[in-house]
């Protein structure tokens, strides 16, 4: 049985079936309330849910919070963790009609750190699964669970912002996901900024855009 995932969910005054949902995935050893900051920076009438990860990071020594994976060095994972997780998110994908008060439109998956790790993850292995994915400072998972092939990308677009200073996962780690997201033909839209780690508010206003744009042509 997939561990079913606790959430916080944000709804905008006057949703109605349709709207766009942003799935947000927090990073490592931080928890369900994390990224519902990040709300104002969404576009208008988006839902936002945000799910705790299903492992404990204590005993990885990741803190007092949670984890999406166990982390390997450079962009590798113990992959039965990453894969426990990602079979949450289908229970979690599944039960939306019962945790939503409207029927969604469009789905967006996205996160911080592990959560954009993740996030990415679950587009390869689900493939069209969501509308696009929202990574800020993760990367793209060396483990033939992952495939990163035409096939795989399909039609899902990719908004990467990556810290050209960041210590924890390192921008060397950007520019080799995103070689191997674009050799297999993948949307992908990409942004740097001058900071570690952490999302930029320019990053997110550039998010916001994407998101706009992405939404404009589905």
């Amino acid at each position: 049985m997939s561990p079913s995932l606790e959430y916080v969910l944000q709804t905008p005054g006057g949703v109605s079936h349709g709207a766009p949902l942003a799935i947000l995935l927090h990073g490592r050893g931080a928890d369900r309330r994390d990224l519902q900051g990040l709300r104002p920076g969404l576009p208008g009438g988006t839902i936002l849910l945000t799910p705790e990860a299903p492992h404990p990071g204590g005993p990885w020594g990741y803190g007092p919070g949670w984890a999406w994976y166990r982390y390997a060095g450079e962009d590798r994972v113990i992959a039965e963790t990453l894969a426990t997780s990602l079979e949450a998110l289908d229970d979690l994908f599944e039960r939306l009609p019962d945790l939503l008060p409207v029927e969604p439109g469009p789905v967006f998956l996205g996160g911080f750190s592990q959560g954009g790790t993740t996030s990415i993850a679950y587009a390869l292995t689900r493939p069209g699964r969501v509308a696009g994915v929202l990574n800020f400072s993760g990367f793209v998972v060396d483990d033939p669970t992952v495939p990163v092939t035409p096939e795989s990308v399909g039609e899902t677009p990719f908004f990467w912002g990556h810290g050209e200073r960041d210590p924890n996962i390192p921008f060397l780690l950007a520019e080799r996901g995103r070689a191997r997201l674009q050799r297999a033909g993948a949307k992908l839209d990409v942004r740097d900024f001058p900071i570690g780690h952490w999302i930029d508010p320019e990053e997110m206003e550039d998010a916001r855009r994407w998101m706009t744009e992405v939404l404009a042509g589905v």
